[in-house]
């Protein structure tokens, strides 16, 4: 199978997640897509709700969008959640499946801070989102990354076929979502939420719980 992942806090989970993860999907034509929510991120101070809630908010989107499944082995940790350190885990568990970790532009960007960053490369693929206007300096180090080992769902699907698992970049541009986490806590607080943020299913359950206030 050809799996993406994609891991973060959720907090809450909104369609500036779930619209490019669908984009991804169908430009690589993956099979499934994974949700993975860490319990404690270690590129973060911390989460404004609980892991709980968190999972059952990705699991609700999880039953609305069926390609996308929850992965819970971040969120069962109880230490920093290293990105390496589970791919190394997911690796062990599903040997031959083509294992793609999704991430922003950003995220790529900052890559070099992560721990043990370079070991990803012989544990998964990588898709970086690309935004319109996200450019990378021509002499970095991550563009010599994406030089070396660009591909596209040609490349993957190669891949697969050749039981190549892990090593290749695949650049996918995606439509720019106007949502951001931090943004919808601050409308959340002040009773001024969008309703095109997210599914109305993930409302309904910050409503109840009365999360974000």
């Amino acid at each position: 199978m050809k799996i993406g992942i994609l891991g973060g806090t959720f907090d809450p989970i909104h369609y500036g997640h779930i619209k490019p993860l669908l984009e991804v999907q169908a430009a690589l034509g993956l099979d499934e897509v994974w949700l993975m929510p860490n319990h404690i991120p270690p590129h973060k101070d911390g989460t404004n709700t609980s892991t709980r809630h968190r999972l059952a908010m990705a699991q609700l989107v999880c039953h609305q969008y069926p390609q996308l499944k929850l992965c819970d082995i971040e969120a069962n940790r109880d230490q920093p959640s290293y990105s390496v350190e589970t791919l190394k885990h997911l690796r062990q568990t599903h040997g031959q499946d083509q294992l793609v970790f999704i991430m922003g532009m950003d995220s790529f960007v900052g890559l070099p801070t992560w721990y043990h960053w370079r070991q990803l490369f012989d544990l998964c693929h990588i898709a970086v989102c690309q935004r319109p206007g996200w450019t990378l300096c021509d002499d970095s180090e991550m563009a010599a990354q994406i030089n070396t080992r660009r591909a596209d769902k040609t490349g993957l699907d190669k891949a697969a076929e050749s039981d190549c698992y892990a090593g290749l970049i695949f650049p996918v541009t995606i439509t720019p979502q106007p949502y951001s986490s931090t943004e919808i806590r601050r409308q959340l607080a002040q009773n001024q939420l969008a309703t095109d943020a997210m599914p109305q299913a993930i409302a309904d359950y910050i409503a109840a719980h009365r999360l974000y206030r």
